[in-house]
């Protein structure tokens, strides 16, 4: 795999997971990019508002805004992968974190909403997903008796940054306008340029006695290894999780990415409409550690995913339910129920998906996922929103 190899520390024999040790640091960076990738594209829906009367376009043209960025996190997940297996984790991070600084600082600039689809979507969504998949994959090479609990708390990122950065982003929006805003945001990405620093591939012992060895055995995987396995399509679980997250993703972000607009519009505060975003991170928040816990449990690991079918199931039955909801006291209960389905999807959908493939193809196969999810994710918000 070429400067994978040194980078990561893959030599021929397999590194024990530490299940602790600098692996919390990593669970903190993966925290931290989590929180981004899935907050914000939801959070930006706070300036849509504005965006709509400058622009002079419907809640659709702006909806697009967020698809873009989260097809982007979703469909450049085989480009992420092989880049992961060609240059490391770290390097694609921290260029991934300037990628996603620069989109949105010059998405501050733009003038019309065709330069906002390529700066804070196509240019942000990339450097995110530059950042997203290395950092699970990281995650999953520090922990394996611990990785329901860790992946548990990397997803709580998405609630704990989505809680903080929606009332962030109308306070900013308020005070300098939605140009400041953008380019205030676009400071905060280069964090992930920090959370990617800190991914140091996992060492192993005896690494320099094995050193020759791993020198000629290198040689000889070059030609052999694959940049994408394609195999794993071959795993009939992995054929029906791929259809299930396909059409659980049609609608998964729709109620995060125009809730705000719809409250605005049945009468509702702005401030308050915001501060519906922060109930579902609240709930959230518990909601995603808590299933982690659970689903780490001795007899309730091996039937995760029935765990996890469960979840998609009570999410879809929440949005069915929202219909009724009327006045900003429905909203704010359907928003608690929803923040609850939603954490428990987010908390195991990656910890599923590593049970079904197994670590070795899990790098392959989270970007494959990612990209056949990106149709779902792409025609789902504006869809909804027309």
């Amino acid at each position: 795999m070429g400067r994978a190899d040194s980078e990561e520390g893959q030599l021929p024999a397999p590194v024990k997971p530490p299940d602790g040790g600098w692996g919390w640091i990593v669970l903190l960076g993966c925290f931290v990019i989590t929180g981004f990738s899935y907050a914000f594209p939801k959070a930006v829906s706070v300036y849509f508002k504005e965006l709509m009367k400058d622009f002079h376009v419907g809640y659709s043209d702006t909806a697009w805004i967020s698809s873009i960025m989260l097809a982007m996190l979703y469909g450049t997940g085989p480009v992420c992968s092989i880049m992961v297996n060609q240059f490391g984790c770290r390097p694609v991070m921290l260029i991934g974190g300037l990628l996603a600084s620069s989109g949105m600082i010059l998405a501050s600039f733009t003038t019309n909403i065709i330069e906002l689809y390529l700066t804070a979507g196509v240019l942000t969504g990339l450097g995110m997903a530059l950042n997203f998949q290395p950092s699970l994959i990281m995650l999953g090479t520090y922990f394996d008796k611990r990785r329901p609990l860790a992946n548990g708390l990397a997803a709580a990122g998405s609630p704990v940054f989505l809680s903080c950065l929606s009332p962030l982003g109308q306070v900013l929006l308020e005070k300098f306008g939605w140009r400041g805003g953008f380019l205030i945001m676009g400071g905060l990405l280069l964090n992930c340029c920090t959370c990617g620093a800190v991914m140091r591939p996992l060492e192993m012992g005896m690494k320099r006695k094995m050193e020759k060895k791993a020198k000629k055995a290198k040689k000889k995987s070059k030609k052999g290894k694959k940049l994408l396995d394609f195999s794993i399509f071959s795993n009939r679980g992995f054929v029906i999780y791929t259809i299930s997250k396909f059409i659980l993703v049609l609608g998964l972000f729709v109620p995060p990415i125009l809730l705000v607009n719809y409250a605005k519009d049945t009468g509702v505060p702005d401030t308050e409409a915001a501060f519906l975003l922060s109930i579902i991170g609240f709930i959230d928040i518990f909601a995603r550690p808590a299933c982690g816990m659970v689903a780490g449990l001795k007899w309730v690991r091996p039937h995760v995913a029935y765990l996890f079918s469960f979840a998609m199931l009570f999410n879809g039955l929440t949005d069915i339910c929202s219909a009724r909801a009327s006045n900003y006291t429905g909203l704010v209960i359907f928003c608690v129920f929803f923040g609850i389905s939603y954490g428990m999807v987010g908390a195991l959908q990656f910890e599923v998906l590593m049970a079904i493939v197994g670590s070795q193809k899990f790098s392959s196969a989270i970007g494959l996922v990612l990209l056949i999810e990106a149709v779902a994710v792409l025609i789902g918000p504006p869809s909804a929103g027309r």
